[in-house]
């Protein structure tokens, strides 16, 4: 199984790492690594490249272009996902809502790579449009035949396999993925309000119609797909959590109390200890936890008392941990692509540490004090031993350092084009 864009992870937690690292050792360039997590959404276009500045990977070309064209539609655009030549929108939207995400709570320190920030969510949200709007009462979630890529190594520019398409619909509902792709549309339309207020009111109108319809017609985008998406991105945990995220990055954009209503009636309160594309529980309290935290809204301390217990069930001292640590200090989580499992959590450190210090706070797990610089080293550890910090001395970013994987599960970049390199 592939892992959910694994670098694009990285992002969220560099451009907090950029905030706070004035007030932290950097042991590490942390500069260097954001330009270059930016730089990997590059690599994963489909569609028509830019020529402009935008697309500085010369090594790309177009490809994808009939994407969509087995249903009459034009889905062209949108990311790759991880080294495939598939389009898999769970991963990709939860990745643009998380990008947003970042880009919000990280404006300033971003300086001149917030625009570089900007395009690659608009090229993930201008596909992710394309695919809610295009056919009424359907929603596009994926183009290629996942069983059929992963069998035939090829670049994408040269790629002949079949390019199916997937879709979710009222009689084969999707709720995971249609409120995940609400979540991307709201949480990008916050980036965008400012600098591009008609795309910024476009975005949300089309994030509360895709809710909409992840809430009326309710059921798991895995039961309708079956083995086009599963066991690639099956939704493991269910709907609810995209339902409670999409609804909380809705009243975040739209402050319409109608969703907070929605979710005081989700019902949405099993404990977690893990934050992925798949399971959005543990990022939903966090973003709701603002409310208590940055807004002082006493409604809110629900949220804010189970992103603590959250905090309590991660941190390696705390007597409620649930997760483990390696002998170097790495989480650890799960054995399959753990690092996208590290990254997505240290983002959620990250960004509570930030509301706490907003408002002054700190919290206890058990008898252990937790303060925002608490949460801040823990992440900086996870963040140092992926770029080198750890027993093999290793980064695990490509690019980065001088010790990193050379051989990489990814198509585009590891062999040449068959149009200069013929069998």
């Amino acid at each position: 199984m592939d892992s959910a864009k694994g670098p694009s992870f990285f992002l969220g937690f560099f451009l907090a790492f950029l905030l706070y690292s004035n007030a932290v050792q950097a042991n590490q360039n942390y500069k260097d690594a954001l330009a270059k997590s930016i730089l990997f959404f590059q690599g994963q276009r489909s569609g028509r490249l830019p020529l402009s500045q935008s697309q500085t990977l010369r090594w790309r070309s177009v490809s994808g272009l009939a994407d969509g064209s087995q249903a009459h539609v034009n889905l062209v655009g949108g990311y790759y996902d991880a080294g495939d030549n598939v389009k898999f929108n769970f991963p990709m939207a939860y990745t643009t809502t998380m990008l947003s995400w970042s880009a919000l709570e990280n404006s300033k320190p971003l300086g001149p790579q917030l625009e570089n920030v900007r395009v690659a969510i608009r090229w993930a949200t201008d596909y992710l449009i394309k695919c809610a709007t295009t056919t009424p009462g359907v929603l596009y979630v994926g183009v290629g035949d996942p069983n059929v890529d992963h069998k035939c190594w090829e670049r994408p520019e040269d790629m002949d396999t079949v390019r199916t398409v997937y879709s979710v619909s009222r009689t084969r509902p999707g709720s995971d993925v249609a409120a995940e792709t609400a979540a991307a549309l709201a949480a990008a339309s916050l980036v965008f309000r400012k600098v591009d207020p008609s795309y910024s009111k476009l975005l949300l109108r089309t994030a509360k119609s895709v809710f909409q319809f992840a809430a009326q017609y309710k059921g798991s985008y895995s039961d309708s797909l079956g083995s086009a998406v599963c066991p690639f991105y099956c939704s493991y945990s269910g709907y609810k959590d995209e339902l409670l995220w999409g609804a909380a990055w809705l009243l975040r954009a739209t402050k319409d109390v109608s969703y907070r209503k929605f979710i005081d009636s989700l019902g949405a309160h099993d404990s977690t200890d893990i934050f992925s594309w798949d399971n959005k529980l543990a990022g939903a309290r966090v973003l709701l936890s603002r409310g208590s935290l940055v807004a002082n809204d006493r409604s809110y301390d629900q949220y804010k008392q189970q992103a603590q217990d959250f905090m309590c069930r991660i941190l390696p001292n705390s007597p409620y941990s649930t997760t483990q640590y390696t002998k170097g200090g790495l989480m650890f989580k799960l054995p399959d692509n753990n690092l996208q499992y590290v990254t997505s959590i240290t983002n959620l450190l990250t960004t509570y540490a930030k509301y706490m210090k907003s408002a002054k706070s700190t919290f206890n797990c058990g008898n252990i004090l937790v303060t925002p610089n608490t949460l801040i080293n823990l992440a900086r550890k996870q963040v140092d031993y992926i770029l080198g910090d750890n027993p093999m001395k290793m980064s695990y970013m490509v690019g980065y350092g001088t010790n990193y994987p050379r051989r990489i599960h990814h198509r585009g970049s590891s062999l040449p084009s068959i149009t200069t390199h013929r069998m």
